[in-house]
C-alpha cells in the first residue's frame, strides 16, 4: 500500500503544476469518446475540471487510509447523481483521465505509473458506484424559495422547502444548489444554516463578490420567493457528535456561521450539560449579520456564550483581530470538542492555532472540500 500511494503521488507531481491544460484534455478526450457526456456538463466549463481534478486528487491521496478512502468515495458517487452520471460513463471518464495524465506528463511518466493510476481509478469508481447504488434518495430535491431577503449589496438569506420527498441532512453538513432558470448543470455548495425541522425548510446564507461564482450571484440578486432551485444529497461530516461529553468550541468566520448556526440551534434541543462558545469573527461590524440571532440564543441558554470579533474596525467595542487570533485569548481548549467554520484561510489559521494548542486531531471537525 505505501509503494502504490507513493507511485500515485510522486505521477501526480508531473502534472500538479499543470492543472488548466490536464482539465483541457480530459475535457476534450472525455467529450470525443462519448459526445453525449457533453449534455450532462455546464455551457462553460470554467472551474468545473478543477473540482473533478481535486476529487479524484482527494482520493488518490486517501489510499493508506482506508476508512476515508470509502466513506469519501461513497459520498462522492451520492454526489455525483445529480449529474446524471452512470455506470457506464466512469469507463469512459477512466479512459479519458489516464490519457490526459499521459499526454501531459510526457517523458516522465512509465508504465508503473500507468498500473497504479489504472488500479486506483477502478478502485475510485468501484466504490462511487457502490456509493450511488446504495442512496435510496432522488438524485437530486427540487426547492422553493420561501423567503429572500438582502443584506447589503452582497449577501442574502434565503429559506428553501424541499419539495416531492423530505430531505434528510444533518446540522453542520451542506448541499449543492442549483439555479435551473439562469444556470443549467452549474452547481455550487452552500452550507445549512438551520438545523432539520419538520416543515423540510433549510435556511441558506449567501454571500456574493466581485469574481465570484454565477449561482452566488444569481441566488444574491436574481432569486425572489416561489422561483425553484434543485438541491443535492447533503454531505459533509462537520456534524454534532451526541455521545461525546466535551464542551464544544465553534470558531466562524463571516458566513461560515452557517453550519455553526445550525450547530448550536441542534444543540439547543439536546444539550443539557455541555459548555458552548462560539466565536464569530468578520472584518467589520456590518458582516456580524448572524450576531443578533446568537444574542438572542445566549439569552435563553445560560450554557452558550458568543465572542464576535472584528479585525479591520478599530471603533468596535469587542474583541479586535483575526478570529483565530482571538479564540487563543481564550484557551486552552484541549479538552473541546472544536468546530471550525469560514474562508479557507480562516480556517487553516484556526487548525494551526488549535495544533499549536495540542488541540487532538479527532476532536477538531471541519469541511474538508475547498483549497485547504
Amino acid at each position: 500500500m505505501e509503494d502504490f500511494a507513493r507511485l500515485l503521488k510522486e505521477s501526480w507531481a508531473l502534472v500538479e503544476e499543470d492543472r488548466e491544460r490536464l482539465s483541457a484534455h480530459f475535457f476534450a478526450r472525455l467529450f470525443l469518446l462519448d459526445p453525449e457526456l457533453r449534455h450532462h456538463f455546464p455551457v462553460q466549463l470554467n472551474g468545473q475540471g478543477d473540482r473533478v481534478l481535486d476529487a479524484i486528487v482527494t482520493a488518490t491521496q486517501t489510499v493508506g487510509d482506508p476508512e476515508s478512502f470509502d466513506g469519501y468515495l461513497r459520498a462522492l458517487g451520492r454526489d455525483h447523481r445529480k449529474y446524471q452520471i452512470e455506470a457506464k460513463h466512469y469507463e469512459t471518464m477512466g479512459v479519458a483521465l489516464l490519457d490526459a495524465l499521459r499526454s501531459i506528463a510526457g517523458d516522465g511518466w512509465n508504465l508503473e505509473y500507468d498500473q497504479a493510476w489504472r488500479e486506483a481509478y477502478a478502485g475510485i469508481s468501484e466504490k462511487m458506484l457502490a456509493g450511488a447504488a446504495a442512496d435510496e434518495n432522488p438524485p437530486y430535491w427540487h426547492g422553493e424559495v420561501l423567503t429572500h431577503e438582502r443584506h447589503g449589496r452582497d449577501m442574502a438569506v434565503l429559506t428553501v422547502r424541499a419539495l416531492q420527498h423530505p430531505l434528510p441532512w444533518k446540522a453542520g453538513q451542506y448541499v449543492s444548489i442549483e439555479v435551473p432558470r439562469y444556470h443549467p448543470q452549474v452547481w455550487r455548495r452552500y452550507s445549512v444554516a438551520n438545523a432539520p425541522n419538520d416543515d423540510n425548510v433549510l435556511e441558506f446564507h449567501i454571500r456574493t463578490t466581485a469574481g465570484a461564482g454565477w449561482v452566488s450571484g444569481a441566488l444574491v440578486r436574481r432569486t425572489k420567493p416561489g422561483d425553484l432551485l434543485r438541491l443535492a444529497a447533503p454531505m459533509g461530516s462537520m456534524t454534532l457528535d451526541r455521545s461525546s461529553t466535551r464542551d464544544v468550541l465553534c470558531v466562524a468566520g463571516g458566513v461560515g456561521l452557517a453550519p455553526i448556526k445550525a450547530l448550536v440551534e441542534e444543540l439547543t434541543a439536546v444539550n443539557r450539560t455541555r459548555w458552548v462558545h462560539v466565536f464569530y469573527g468578520a472584518r467589520r461590524r456590518e458582516q456580524l449579520n448572524g450576531l443578533p440571532q446568537l444574542q438572542e440564543l445566549v439569552a435563553t441558554y445560560p450554557w452558550l456564550s458568543v465572542t464576535p470579533a472584528c479585525s479591520d474596525d478599530l471603533s468596535f467595542d469587542g474583541e479586535l483581530g483575526d478570529i483565530s487570533e482571538v479564540v487563543t485569548r481564550y484557551g486552552p481548549w484541549t479538552t473541546h470538542d472544536c468546530y471550525v467554520s469560514g474562508s479557507a484561510a480562516m480556517v487553516r489559521a484556526t487548525l494551526r492555532a488549535l495544533a499549536e494548542d495540542e488541540v487532538p486531531a479527532h476532536n477538531i471537525r471541519y469541511d474538508t472540500f475547498g483549497d485547504l
